[in-house]
């Protein structure tokens, strides 16, 4: 009876073995998800995997595979619809199916951290577990080969490592677990083992001891190997235990928008020239509200209804910038303000005329139902991939934050790399608007002083008009701020009022942006002219804090030229600019050589001789040309201009090497973060510090110059423009001196510097 019973515990280790190997990738994938639905489907796929192998032990082999197949259907539409109806998906079983097999793979790697389980993300993993477990059964138990059997668990558990990637901390639990499984199944004796007979016993003592030698031999290679390849990989794989893994989200494209929906800010006037138009149905709660509230009866101002956060800005359109991810129900849950409260906000929205893939929601959301979104956190905008349809209904529930507003005349705002986003003024700012906005930073010192005082100016002098055309431009905000009353200047829709605000915003200092949306009661329809949009700031503490710079009805706007002047009156000399002298001189035409004709013409080797020579004169001149142009390019940059241009032109000449030495950088990078990817580029490139006695960290300096010229315009001193330039010259030579020989003679006159600078002012 003990033998028997532990026969049957000796076989029993190796299916269990498996199985544990099996449900090990899918505890490590879990921990991306949401609860843990997915780890016990995959639990349940690796044991119904192996069981029914275990179960047609005695079927032929090529009978186990249909059957088992035929299994993992029942198991995985199961599987499905317990996902479909946890998560709330809409639609029958089929349709369900259908929709998750074509986009199981793009949407388990698009999909926001947590994954919500829904059959779209759970098909993947739950398919993939049953395959591992019935291919590695049929070879491990059928066969006699275990670390053969072993090698479909291995290879899902390492791509489910690779699928979390850096997105949860370091599987090592899971990993010495996966080890001590494999340990226990492969330490099981086999069958002959287990059966206590010698194999080699029937066999003759010289046959025996052949064998047996070559049992040996093998045994001790097999070892050498395995301590050499313990020996060779043992240090790389210790190196990598710190190392950041590799997304693989990087390398899939997540859900994209239109242009109306990238700019939405767009559509204003059009809305406004078709105040009618119903474009949703709201029904808002409060559930935080007092128990004897009447939410019905809930309809205090404010409610805002935001369509999309814009944060960069070019010169030429607002953006909303953002990288969508799918998203199931439950969104992230980001951090509220130190010094906010938050209340909760539950709307029901249905879809009229609303077109576009931006889906409306107070801000901030934490829970959507009823329609599968996909979000981006960093400015809280929700999409929908399949877009708007009418008769579209949905449930948001959002936190809304409330700052405390008695703390705003003290609040600082945030600086540094952080918010370089939102400080970023691109260039090409017209003069005015840079005065306009240093008159009000000089009148007011503190932060919320500076944005109330902008807030004030432009609701004072400019005035709402439903048919202002449409546009955000550089050249439309002057236009809006300065351009003559009578000729549709200083009018617009809340388009310039709140773009004109972000605007000044930054050149003073202050992060901001623009948010689109709609104002509303909160119950009831939301037509077109509800739509409209107004910055925001960013204070410590208490998060982003809306203005309003759009006039109080029925106020006369006050001229401009009251309380500013765009131009000065009566320029003094000095502020003339003075007339550069380019260099315009152009080649010599060179004379042809007088050739004495033949009787026969002129040789052939003649012509060649000529035609070798006219070309590498043109190629001579060519080169002397860029040449000249590259270091006329480099002296104007540093030499010419106030202080803050010539800081500016430093930054474009360390930028223009990195690109030169194969190391570009992002449009969208802060200064500081440059600066670093400039350091890690001269020690990846072995070039060392700077020359002329200069360390790395001087490139920091520079950055810490451009940010000031960025945030405080007319700073900067003709001492800090010469240091800049020092920095840059040093930083350029280095980096020049690491190349090979025919990289340094390309560097000076390669074009790319020329392209760039003709294409970089606006």
């Amino acid at each position: 009876m003990v033998t028997g019973a532990a026969r049957v515990l000796r076989a029993a280790v190796l299916p269990l073995a498996l199985i544990g190997l099996t449900a090990l990738a899918g505890v490590v994938l879990g921990r991306v998800y949401a609860g843990g639905l997915l780890t016990w489907l995959v639990v349940g796929a690796a044991a119904g995997s192996v069981l029914v192998s275990v179960a047609a032990r005695r079927l032929p082999s090529w009978l186990v595979a249909p059957v088992s197949v035929a299994a993992m259907a029942g198991w995985t539409l199961w599987s499905l619809r317990l996902a479909a109806t946890r998560a709330d998906v809409p639609g029958g079983l089929l349709e369900v199916t259908a929709d998750a097999a074509r986009n199981g793979i793009p949407r388990l790697l698009t999909a926001m951290i947590p994954v919500e389980p829904t059959p779209d993300t759970v098909l993947v993993p739950v398919v993939a577990a049953w395959l591992a477990g019935l291919a590695g059964a049929e070879v491990a138990l059928r066969t006699g080969r275990v670390l053969l059997g072993y090698l479909p668990a291995a290879g899902l558990y390492a791509a489910a490592l690779y699928v979390v990637g850096p997105n949860a901390e370091p599987a090592v639990g899971s990993t010495v677990a996966f080890v001590a499984v494999a340990a226990v199944g492969l330490a099981t004796p086999s069958r002959a083992a287990a059966s206590g007979g010698d194999p080699t016993a029937d066999l003759t003592p010289r046959v025996r001891a052949a064998v047996r030698l070559r049992l040996a031999a093998s045994a001790a290679l097999g070892v050498a190997l395995v301590v050499g390849s313990v020996a060779l990989l043992g240090p790389v794989v210790a190196g990598q235990v710190d190392g950041r893994p590799v997304d693989p989200r990087r390398y899939v494209e997540p859900p994209q928008v239109q242009t109306l929906d990238e700019n939405p800010l767009i559509r204003i006037s059009g809305w406004a020239l078709h105040p009618e138009q119903k474009l949703l149905d709201v029904s808002t709660e409060r559930p935080d509200a007092p128990p004897d509230t009447d939410p019905a009866a809930d309809t205090s101002p404010g409610v805002r209804i935001r369509l999309a956060v814009l944060s960069d800005y070019d010169g030429v359109t607002w953006r909303v910038g953002a990288t969508y991810r799918n998203a199931g129900r439950i969104l992230p849950a980001a951090t509220a303000a130190r010094d906010s409260t938050v209340r909760t906000v539950r709307q029901r929205i249905s879809v009229a005329e609303l077109t576009g893939r931006l889906l409306p929601a107070v801000a901030t959301p934490r829970e959507v139902s009823g329609a599968r979104v996909a979000y981006d956190p960093a400015s809280g905008t929700l999409i929908r991939p399949e877009g708007l349809a009418p008769g579209l209904r949905y449930t948001v529930t959002s936190a809304e934050e409330r700052p405390d507003l008695n703390l705003l005349a003290t609040a600082n705002v945030p600086a540094g790399g952080e918010v370089a986003r939102v400080l970023r003024v691109a260039d090409g700012v017209p003069d005015p608007m840079r005065r306009l906005a240093g008159q009000l930073a000089e009148e007011n010192g503190a932060p919320f002083a500076r944005a109330s005082a902008i807030e004030q100016f432009l609701a004072e002098h400019y005035r709402v008009v439903a048919d202002a055309p449409s546009g955000h431009a550089y050249p439309n905000l002057g236009f809006f701020l300065f351009g003559p009353r009578n000729g549709g200047g200083q009018e617009g829709t809340s388009e310039q009022f709140a773009a004109a605000f972000a605007v000044l915003g930054r050149l003073c200092g202050l992060p901001t942006r623009v948010v689109v949306g709609f104002r509303t009661s909160g119950q009831g329809p939301v037509l077109a002219g509800d739509a409209y949009a107004w910055p925001e700031v960013l204070f410590d503490g208490l998060g982003w804090v809306s203005f309003d710079p759009l006039p109080r009805p029925n106020d006369e706007p006050r001229p401009v030229e009251e309380d500013f002047r765009p131009t000065p009156e009566d320029p003094p000399p000095s502020e003339a600019p003075a007339p550069t002298a380019e260099p315009s001189a152009s080649p010599e035409p060179v004379a042809a050589a007088d050739v004495p004709p033949g009787r026969d013409g002129v040789s052939t080797p003649v012509l060649v001789a000529a035609g070798s020579g006219g070309v590498l004169l043109v190629v001579g001149a060519f080169l002397l040309t860029l040449l000249a142009m590259r270091r006329s390019l480099t002296r104007g940059r540093l030499v010419r201009g106030d202080p803050g241009q010539r800081i500016a032109g430093a930054w474009r000449e360390v930028t223009d090497a990195l690109r030169l030495a194969g190391r570009p950088v992002g449009e969208d990078l802060a200064a500081t973060e440059v600066a670093g990817h400039a350091r890690r580029a001269l020690t990846d490139t072995g070039a060392g510090g700077f020359g002329g006695g200069t360390d790395g960290p001087a490139v920091d300096e520079l950055a810490a110059l451009l940010n000031r010229v960025g945030f405080a315009p007319g700073a900067a001193t003709a001492d800090q423009a010469a240091r800049a330039a020092e920095v840059a010259t040093a930083y350029v030579t280095t980096l020049r001196s690491a190349r090979p020989w025919w990289r340094r003679l390309l560097w000076s006159v390669h074009p790319a510097p020329l392209r760039r600078a003709r294409r970089s002012p606006r």
